[in-house]
C-alpha cells in the first residue's frame, strides 16, 4: 500500500482479487503497522505489527520478515 492509496480502494482491490481466484493475499499498512490477510472462503483476519507472514499453503516454506519492513 503507497501513502496515496486509499484503504477503502485497496479492501475493494483485495476482494475483487479473491473473487478473480486470489488464494492469499497480504495488504500491508505500513502507516498502522497492520497486515490484512485475505483468504479464499474466508473472513479477512488483521495482524498487528508481525514480525513474519507466511505463505501458507499457497507458498509452502516461504516467510516474509516483516521486521525491515516496519
Amino acid at each position: 500500500m503507497s501513502p496515496s492509496d486509499s484503504l477503502t480502494e485497496i479492501r475493494d482491490k483485495m476482494k475483487e482479487y479473491l473473487e478473480n481466484g486470489m488464494k492469499l493475499g497480504w495488504l500491508i499498512n505500513r502507516k498502522n503497522q497492520q497486515v490484512e490477510i485475505y483468504r479464499t472462503g474466508k473472513e479477512m483476519e488483521i495482524l498487528d505489527l508481525p514480525e513474519t507472514l507466511s505463505g501458507e499453503d499457497v507458498l509452502p516454506g516461504f516467510i516474509l520478515d516483516m521486521t525491515t519492513i516496519w
